[in-house]
């Protein structure tokens, strides 16, 4: 349906590709694809650098340790949103608690925050991509049998060594995944970024919301050309990851 609307007329008279010539020709969409690209790979790169860590952590971790774990990361999974972006503001906002204690005490990096721009929508967003790409990668870990790196260990080799020929290996189909459900959620992500930024930062939901239920004018057939290519874009993701494996994998083969 929202495929066939993105090449629909607005008067509905017939079919035409002008929706479409419009998004790569104008500016102002073209920057909302830069910019979901942008966000949506950095925050699940970094995202899954921290999570891979995070998950080994957990995955070596006593009962009780582990569950607590796992109950911090699922509440933290779920503050996203409204919620969260009122949290950075108060953090991280022009007069944040955080930017008003860095100018207090002279720390520029601190001080000088800016959350109202692509970088400061990034952090945001690793905010809930870090304990979603933890729990993500936790079952991978635990495929990871201590008699590997025992054997590993009595034929001579050394910990980098289990990690590089075995580790990381039987880890790459989780780690790929990971990053692609992570691109996708960070592509998709609409709540957090609005309430940050509302319509005075191009990124391609925003840009699709406004052609439904925007104030002035409406373009459906325009928006679902947009939402089409969100969904083509996932799709690339998704089929990239998937072919970078095959490569990963066929090389050690």
């Amino acid at each position: 349906m929202i495929i066939v609307r993105s090449f629909t007329l607005a008067d509905a008279s017939g079919f035409t590709v002008e929706h479409y010539i419009a998004v790569f020709s104008k500016k102002l969409y073209q920057q909302a694809v830069i910019n979901s690209l942008i966000v949506s790979a950095v925050s699940a790169a970094v995202g899954l650098i921290v999570a891979f860590f995070g998950a080994k952590a957990a995955s070596g971790a006593d009962g009780k340790t582990k569950t607590f774990f796992l109950s911090v990361l699922n509440m933290t999974s779920n503050f996203a949103g409204l919620p969260l972006a009122f949290s950075f503001i108060i953090m991280f906002g022009n007069v944040g608690v955080f930017v008003m204690l860095g100018k207090q005490i002279g720390f520029s990096p601190l001080a000088n925050i800016n959350l109202y721009n692509v970088w400061g929508l990034t952090l945001t967003y690793i905010y809930f991509q870090i304990p979603l790409a933890t729990l993500l990668m936790i079952p991978a870990f635990e495929g990871i049998r201590k008699e590997w790196q025992e054997a590993v260990s009595l034929l001579g080799g050394t910990l980098f060594q289990f990690w590089r020929n075995v580790g990381i290996p039987v880890l790459l189909p989780g780690i790929f995944g990971t990053f692609s459900v992570l691109f996708a959620n960070a592509l998709a992500a609409y709540a957090t970024a609005y309430a940050l930024l509302q319509n005075n930062f191009s990124l391609l939901p925003i840009r699709i919301s406004e052609q439904f239920v925007g104030d002035i004018v409406q373009q459906p057939e325009f928006g679902s050309a947009l939402a089409v290519i969100m969904m083509l874009l996932m799709v690339a993701a998704v089929t990239i990851n998937n072919n970078l494996l095959k490569i990963a994998q066929g090389g050690r083969s």
